[in-house]
């Protein structure tokens, strides 16, 4: 048996502990389970990604979605750079 020290947050560290309590296991038997599935996968047990570009957010979509609609219908207020400097010193 090999021993393997690793650093964690505090809170991570004591979240961890609770969510192992409540599945009956300490923290050794939790990094054990997932060294061994990841062995029997050869992979890492669940999905690493990169964050997405926010300007691809749902939220951020429908927004453009909702201007490009705005813009098609011909709701749209033009105003001049000046103008907008105006409103923003109100």
């Amino acid at each position: 048996m090999t021993t393997i020290s690793i650093r964690l947050d505090d809170n991570d560290k004591r979240e961890l502990e609770e969510m192992c309590a409540d599945m009956g296991m300490n923290i050794s038997t939790f990094y054990m389970i997932y060294t061994k599935k990841a062995l029997r996968d050869r992979r890492i047990p669940f999905e690493i990604a990169a964050p997405k570009d926010p300007f691809y957010s749902d939220a951020n979509l429908r927004q453009l979605k909702k201007a490009d609609k705005q813009l098609q219908d011909g709701r749209i207020i033009e105003k001049s750079f000046a103008e907008l400097e105006a409103i923003a010193d109100e």
